[in-house]
């Protein structure tokens, strides 16, 4: 199922409205270390870890590793919370009723969201602005 979503559109929760156009990469490049630092970061992932607990009131949430050694069904709120601030891995949350995946990679100032239906996408949204953060489509690479 991770691997069919994982071909699916995404969206992404984001520390910013858009995608930084290729001309202010440099830009980006210079303020990025910022927001990766160790409070920064802690924070970030602290705003992602309520994100998906406030998600998780709608929806039951599995929440693995990529190499499957991790595998909670609705883990408590403080659990959630913990493996994306303290843990510092790399963590898929499954909602498998809306057939939906979302990723959270460390060191990524990002999470994506694959194959929202447009109710999930506008629920996201919501809860992305509640943490102060936005949530956005980048431009899809197609397969040929």
């Amino acid at each position: 199922m991770i691997e069919e979503l994982l071909l699916k559109p995404y969206w992404v929760i984001d520390i910013l409205p858009e995608q930084v156009p290729a001309d202010s990469a440099r830009r980006f490049a210079r303020v990025e270390p910022y927001w990766l630092e160790g409070q920064n970061q802690a924070a970030l992932r602290e705003r992602f870890a309520a994100i998906l607990v406030k998600l998780s009131c709608y929806d039951d949430l599995r929440v693995c590793s990529p190499d499957e050694r991790l595998n909670l069904e609705n883990p408590a709120p403080a659990e959630l919370v913990r493996r994306l601030t303290d843990a510092g891995e790399d963590l898929l949350f499954v909602l498998e009723e809306a057939n939906c995946l979302i990723t959270a990679n460390r060191g990524d100032l990002s999470m994506t969201v694959y194959n929202p239906s447009e109710a999930l996408r506008r629920r996201i949204a919501a809860l992305a602005v509640s943490e102060g953060l936005f949530f956005w489509q980048p431009p899809q690479e197609t397969n040929v």
